[in-house]
């Protein structure tokens, strides 16, 4: 009969695990959509200021309830060159202390008594959100069903968990065998392991609640329990490190060397502590009686907030510490070309990613204007110095069209996004396009000047002064065309409007007035031909230009 009852409690638990990840994912991805544009903006205003960096990294967590989302993108930033080290390891210590929110909900919902009990009534907020989900047609609504079906699936996984464990509880064997490890090492190394497999410290913690909860097992043992669970959420860092640059490696070690440092100063102060017969659970018990699901989720959030508070003015050293670890190493095999605003770890964190495409496509059409400058600078004086450089920027605007839709399209399938940001990625495609063809027509206009050069012929001065002012031109297009597209402007996209109608009333006058000098033999058919064909690349370039400024209208028709 034991034997089936611990099969039984087993099973239980399982269901329990993965109603509660499901949950936990179903809940990160929906706030993620819900709150897509202030995590941008959270994300965006990180600096050197320590407690600034805590502070993003902690409400971050708290936003999307994922620290490994957190510590992940970080991760990706850090191998992007967006943030310093320094500045992602505040970001993770504040992941730490955000993450104990999980932790506190879960307290709050094992509350009941006699009376209908917390966990119960939020149990039932899965039935709403579905219902919530199912039946709105507005995305937003749709959003918050998730939500709140998220929210009360997780205590649907803490029922069917705790249920478990009030039948192991029931069981002499099972107590006995638990009351018996009481080694603190050895239930730190089990709380790592175990969250090592299941990659969630927020369901190692739970079940440590549960457990206490029941009475299986004592506040000390949930305890360091819990505190094994920060050393396994590491591993989900150390994943996401292993495959990426050296400074990703690095970040994903300060994560662990971060979480080892705190598990093991608690440690020797729970021995220290023990000389004079005091210890943790003996501490929160006097704390909060008679609630020990808040004692050990009062301790998590202690334990992480104090870890916090040791580590930070320590974190230069840290840093230098994990260079050391870590050198630097000449890749062998280097890519000539990188993507700089994204990475595949970004994709853990999509409304965060989708900001960082901006700032990729915004770093490509840089990469254009460049190009159109030096292209229409060669026609001009037919000093090819600068086609070294012409030529690599070129391969590096086809490398970001290839890598950059790719990418695209990866976080395009990805859950957490807002019917904004959909919209936005799907008009990313043609934006991408557009910047790679002004690249395209840039190589045209150095094909006409080398061909100038080979037949020993340039243009006149009229003509050379007509480029110069249709680059000035095509600056002013670009100003504003970026500022729309950055801003979502439409006054912007206003005046770039205004200036690509007068760059194409120009180039019609250019091309009548060397047709004029053509007739009268100041310039040669076959340079005649070259200006032509300049002046209408040039046109088609600002007509690129503003297709991506244009693609904000979508956008702006959307509800905020």
């Amino acid at each position: 009969m034991e034997i089936t009852a611990i099969i039984t409690s087993l099973l239980t638990l399982l269901a329990g695990i993965g109603v509660f990840l499901l949950a936990c994912q179903m809940m990160s991805s929906n706030l993620e959509a819900a709150s897509s544009e202030r995590l941008k903006k959270l994300f965006a205003r990180a600096s050197d200021n320590k407690l600034l960096g805590v502070g993003i990294g902690a409400l971050g967590t708290a936003a999307i309830q994922s620290s490994g989302a957190t510590t992940v993108m970080t991760i990706g930033f850090v191998n992007a060159g967006i943030i310093s080290l320094a500045q992602a390891a505040t970001i993770i210590y504040g992941a730490n202390i955000g993450t104990t929110i999980t932790a506190q909900i879960v307290a709050l919902g094992m509350f009941g008594g006699n009376s209908v009990s917390t966990s119960v009534i939020f149990s039932a907020l899965a039935g709403v959100g579905a219902f919530l989900g199912i039946f709105s047609k507005r995305s937003s609504f749709k959003t918050m069903g998730g939500i709140l079906a998220g929210f009360g699936l997780l205590f649907v996984g803490l029922e069917l968990m705790s249920g478990s464990m009030a039948a192991f509880a029931a069981l002499d064997g099972v107590k006995t065998f638990l009351a018996g490890i009481g080694n603190p090492l050895l239930l730190v190394l089990l709380g790592a392991a175990f969250t090592a497999i299941i990659q969630s410290s927020s369901v190692m913690t739970s079940i440590a609640l549960a457990m206490v909860v029941t009475g299986l097992i004592g506040i000390e043992q949930g305890i360091f329990l819990t505190m094994g669970s920060n050393i396994g959420s590491c591993v989900v860092a150390v994943i996401a490190g292993v495959t990426s640059g050296t400074n990703a490696k690095r970040t994903a070690l300060i994560h662990l060397l971060f979480n080892c440092a705190g598990v093991a100063l608690f440690m020797l102060a729970a021995w220290a502590l023990g000389w004079f017969d005091i210890s943790y659970g003996n501490l929160f018990e006097k704390l909060f009686p008679s609630a020990p699901q808040v004692q050990l989720a009062m301790f998590h959030t202690f334990f992480n907030t104090v870890t916090v508070a040791l580590m930070l003015p320590l974190t230069d050293a840290l840093v230098r510490l994990v260079k050391k670890l870590i050198p630097d190493k000449p890749l062998p095999h280097q890519a000539e070309f990188s993507l700089r605003y994204v990475d595949e770890n970004m994709l853990r964190t999509p409304p965060v990613a989708v900001s960082q495409v901006k700032q990729e496509i915004l770093r490509m059409a840089d990469i254009a204007l460049k190009n159109t400058d030096r292209s229409l600078d060669m026609a001009v004086r037919l000093d090819f110095a600068e086609n070294p450089a012409f030529e690599r920027d070129e391969r590096q605007l086809n490398y970001i069209n290839r890598e950059l839709v790719g990418f695209v399209v990866r976080l395009s399938g990805k859950s957490g996004l807002g019917e904004k940001d959909r919209t936005y990625l799907s008009g990313t495609y043609r934006s991408i396009r557009d910047l790679e063809r002004i690249g395209d027509y840039a190589e045209n206009i150095v094909e006409y000047a080398n061909a100038l050069a080979l037949s020993q012929q340039q243009f006149s001065d009229d003509a050379k002064y007509e480029i110069s002012q249709l680059k000035e031109l095509l600056h002013q297009l670009y100003a504003n065309a970026m500022e729309a597209y950055r801003n979502e402007d439409l006054t912007a996209l206003e005046r770039a409007n205004v200036i690509e109608e007068e760059i194409d009333d120009y180039t019609h006058r250019m091309e009548e007035g060397h047709i004029s000098r053509m007739e009268k033999g100041i310039c040669t058919a076959s340079v005649g031909a070259q200006y032509l064909e300049l002046s209408s690349n040039a046109e088609r370039m600002a007509d690129h230009l503003i297709n991506v400024a244009k693609s904000i209208r979508s956008l702006k028709a959307i509800p905020a």
